[in-house]
């Protein structure tokens, strides 16, 4: 059974799969970070927590993507061991939807900032929250064309935003400003930490649905290729460009860094451009994994669409790109917690062996409650971020993984072995 679903395996070279995962890190958030991080340290430390954080992501990536080259199934499918099939769809489908809708109102809300900025700047006066509603829906229509169209306008965006970047930062330093950059020191809320945090949840839900796109890698070397020089090298430069033109620019509002390059036009070209191609996935991912949550049939898949665009569009008119920090430090608190069990299952329990590996029908509930139980844990802290009047507690961005990772491990010590775990899932309960 298991060849015949897997019949067209090892079609993906890892410089494909890199390339591909090198687009996703080159984008405005990406640029985001590098300004939020060197708002609260030095230019140094920025990119030392920028290197570390991707280094944890890499690391994740490697055995998430590493367990999809073998069994040569999408995140969902891998899961529906660990979570049961129901508790698989209906997880990694919400966590999915969240984290698009998300994503989907940060980039209109930054592409509406953009355009408003640039029009200030021949005096004409144009609310935010009609430029964001006007970008988000643009950008929700190409959406409803599909993929192709999509990695059309990929192919045109990126370079541009990465030749864009590159000129900004030659042009915004000038000999003096070199040592100026170096010498920095944030004065910020935005400790190591915190950074971490950021960082890591900034590509949390890539590393977690890692699978998705190394499902038809030839081999687990070309999953570690592909996820190191894919997501190091693009991701430590897009943070050291958003910290240098934060530092020249003295303001870490993307949009208006963007404006004072020298070449406005071209600032603004490179900002619609980046966001449109990401949100026009993100619309698309969002509207697939509302079909999974909801069971919507598959023909009504661009109404699906269109609701989580709307929905996206919505966000980024109330100002969503306001709460970006508090937004990442959630991700990366409840995200990888579903990393943690699938990581304990696949390479502790089994071994890494893919011939140990059977789904499981309904909801296995010892992954849900594992994954419940570092995810709750791990978020405690960023709610209490925001009432400071209560006792606050240390951000500690991998700890919902490794609680998930061990409650995992010591559920599956008491049950015992797979067919003890399939026992308890919903079905068997009779729900």
């Amino acid at each position: 059974m298991k060849k015949q679903e897997n019949t067209q395996v090892q079609t993906q070279s890892w410089q494909s799969l890199a390339f591909v995962w090198a687009g996703a890190m080159i984008c405005v958030p990406s640029l985001m970070i590098g300004g939020t991080l060197v708002s609260g340290m030095s230019f140094m430390e920025s990119l030392f927590v920028g290197f570390i954080g991707y280094a944890l992501i890499v690391l994740l990536m490697v055995l998430q993507g590493m367990q999809g080259a073998d069994l040569h199934r999408p995140t969902v499918s891998m899961a529906s061991q660990v979570f049961g099939k129901t508790g698989s769809q209906k997880v990694i489908s919400i966590i999915l939807m969240i984290a698009c809708l998300g994503w989907f109102g940060i980039q209109a809300n930054v592409c509406g900032q953009a355009f408003t900025t640039f029009l200030s700047m021949y005096e004409i006066q144009f609310p935010v929250q009609i430029s964001s509603l006007i970008w988000g829906v643009i950008m929700l229509v190409s959406a409803l064309y599909g993929i192709k169209f999509l990695n059309i306008l990929n192919y045109v965006a990126v370079p541009i935003l990465v030749a864009t970047c590159i000129y900004g930062v030659f042009v915004s330093i000038n000999d003096s400003q070199t040592a100026s950059i170096f010498s920095y020191q944030g004065t910020g809320e935005v400790d190591i930490m915190s950074g971490l945090a950021i960082t890591i949840g900034s590509f949390a839900l890539g590393a977690v649905i890692a699978g998705d796109y190394s499902q038809y890698s030839a081999s687990r070397k070309d999953v570690v290729k592909a996820a190191t020089l894919g997501i190091l090298p693009a991701g430590v430069l897009m943070i050291a460009v958003g910290a240098i033109l934060t530092i020249t620019a003295g303001t870490a509002d993307i949009a208006e860094v963007f404006m004072n390059i020298g070449s406005p036009i071209l600032g603004v070209v490179a900002l619609i451009l980046a966001t449109w191609t990401t949100n026009a996935v993100n619309a698309f991912s969002g509207g697939l994994a509302l079909i999974n949550v909801f069971d919507i049939p598959k023909e009504k898949e661009k109404i699906a669409v269109g609701i989580s665009g709307g929905i996206g569009t919505v966000l980024a008119v109330v100002g969503i790109l306001n709460y970006f920090v508090p937004i990442m430090s959630i991700l990366s608190a409840m995200v990888p917690a579903v990393a943690g069990v699938m990581i304990a299952s696949y390479w502790i329990v089994q071994k890494g062996d893919p011939a140990q590996w059977s789904p499981v029908e309904g909801v296995n509930w010892l992954g849900i409650i594992s994954w419940l139980i570092g995810a709750v844990i791990a978020v405690i802290p960023v709610g209490l971020s925001f009432f400071p009047s209560l006792p606050q507690l240390p951000n500690q961005p991998l700890i919902g993984i490794v609680l998930s990772f061990i409650s995992y491990l010591i559920g599956s010590r008491f049950l015992g072995n797979q067919e003890s775990r399939q026992a308890i899932n919903s079905e068997e309960l009779g729900e």
